[in-house]
Order: structure tokens, then C-alpha cells, then sequence
């Protein structure tokens, strides 16, 4: 098995990648995640090929343009902490250009489709913002891209955590199909901290504890989640902020609880 974390490189390659997550790199067979830093100015072009794509704008303003559509100017927020973004929807076979107005961070989220769903701009007032659990297991969630929201097979969801804060708990599953109960769904978690030299702590592990992995993840980070139970702890003092991408056969989020804390449920 690949190592679970995905570190942010220091530059960008020719196409402003700092993160690259592909299913074969991953050793799976859905996900495909990606992070771009483009200086002002810069164009990337590209295909979404046999994939449908959601690119999530983590920071800054661009232009999104296919063949058939242009999304002038969209973006607002300064860092991922400020609230929902603007989001693009993109089906198999559509080639698009990204050009950044300012310094622009950009997620690109993709997995296999056949057809997708029409194009369109997610804005802010689209995502359907939440708040999960209570006291120190309560944190904000950001559907962008979730079940009640048209796509073939991508599910994309920000969470907000603040400091001293336990998120993605009680610990959860999704790695066999055992519909309705609980539905297969590779997953990756895209971690950033505030203040930026914090750090979080993560931990996947299988019922057998033939996967056990606790881990600790700085700001750009991004951990893969192939299979297993898993929560994430952001210490005192540090908010943290996750972009989760998760693709499977079937578009259902169905997970189970590790029964061993589920009756945690009971305290919210």
C-alpha cells in the first residue's frame, strides 16, 4: 500500500501542480485530486477526458471557459477559512482553460464517468452549509458536491474544524457495499491549518488492524483513505480546514460508525 500522506511541494510543476493524486498512484481505482498555484495571469488548458471534474476555488479569482461556456471573474475568498467557494462542474470529454485574474488556488476533484451531468458554476449560496456534531466533536460542513447535488459518480464536501476539536467522529467507514447500510467510496482528505505552522492529527484503521495508521498532517497536506475507519483531531489553537473528495461505484454515502464509539451519537 502506497504511503498514506500526500505532501504539498514546495513548487509548482509546468502546470502549477503542488498536489497530484491519481488512482494509480494511489492504488485504487476512483479518486483523482489534484492542487494548482497559478501566478496572475496564467492559463492552464486542458481535458477532462474519460473523467467528470469539480474544480473547487480554494483562493483567488479566475476565468473558467469551455467551448460552450465562460465563467468570468468568479472567486471571493482570501483563504479556505472565510467561507463556501465558487466551484465549476465539468463532464467527461469537455475541454476547459483556467486563467487566473489573481494568485489562485485551485482543486481539481475527478473520477471516472460515462456521461456526467450538464456543466454549470457552483456558487457560495449553493453549498449547503451545516454544523455536525456538538461541543468539542462540533464542526461546519460545506456540501458542494454531495449526494442532493447532480454528478455521475464525485462527492465533494468542505469541513471546518476549530481548534481543540475532533471532526470525522465518531470514527466511520465506507469500504464495503453493503447498501443501504454502508457503501464503497475511496476518499481523500485535503488538509489545510490556521495559523499555517500548526499541524492536525489523523488516524485510518481496519476492524482487523491490518491497516493502523496515525498520522500527523501540516498545512497542504493530504491523506488518502483507501479503506478503514478514520477521524481527525485539530489541536488547540489551530483551526483546520479539509477538502474531502470521495468516488465509488454507486454516488451513495452510506458509512458505518466503529461500533466501539458509536454511542457517542448519543451525547450530541
Amino acid at each position: 500500500m502506497p504511503d498514506l500522506i500526500v505532501g504539498s511541494n514546495r513548487r509548482p510543476d509546468e502546470e502549477g501542480r503542488v498536489v497530484m493524486v491519481t488512482p494509480q498512484s494511489a492504488g485504487w481505482e476512483y479518486v483523482g485530486f489534484e492542487v494548482l498555484r497559478l501566478a496572475d495571469g496564467r492559463t492552464v488548458e486542458r481535458s477532462t477526458g474519460g473523467e467528470e471534474a469539480c474544480l473547487v476555488l480554494l483562493s483567488g479569482y479566475c476565468t473558467v471557459s469551455t467551448a460552450d461556456e465562460e465563467w468570468r471573474g468568479i472567486g471571493e475568498r482570501e483563504t479556505v477559512f472565510e467561507g463556501p467557494p465558487y466551484a465549476v462542474y465539468l463532464p467527461p470529454e469537455t475541454d476547459y482553460r483556467v486563467e487566473a485574474v489573481t494568485y489562485l488556488e485551485l482543486a481539481v476533484c475527478s473520477a471516472p464517468a460515462e456521461e456526467g451531468v450538464e456543466p454549470r458554476l457552483i456558487r457560495p449560496e449553493d453549498a449547503e452549509v451545516s454544523a455536525r456534531g456538538s461541543g468539542n466533536m462540533e464542526r461546519e460542513i460545506r456540501n458542494l458536491l454531495m449526494e442532493g447535488q447532480p454528478a455521475e459518480r464525485l462527492l465533494v464536501v468542505e469541513v471546518i474544524t476549530p481548534g481543540g476539536h475532533w471532526s470525522s467522529y465518531p470514527p466511520h467507514k465506507h469500504d464495503t457495499d453493503d447498501r443501504p447500510n454502508e457503501s464503497y467510496l475511496e476518499e481523500t482528505y485535503y488538509h489545510r491549518v490556521q495559523p499555517d505552522h500548526g499541524f492536525a492529527v489523523q488516524r485510518v484503521y481496519s476492524e482487523d488492524r491490518s491497516l493502523d495508521e496515525t498520522m500527523t498532517v501540516g498545512d497542504g497536506d493530504t491523506v488518502l483513505v483507501p479503506r478503514g475507519y478514520h477521524a481527525v483531531s485539530a489541536p488547540p489553537g489551530y483551526d483546520l480546514y479539509y477538502l474531502n473528495v470521495m468516488a465509488g461505484p454507486v454516488r451513495e454515502w452510506k458509512v458505518k460508525n466503529d461500533p466501539d464509539h458509536e454511542w457517542l451519537l448519543r451525547q450530541q
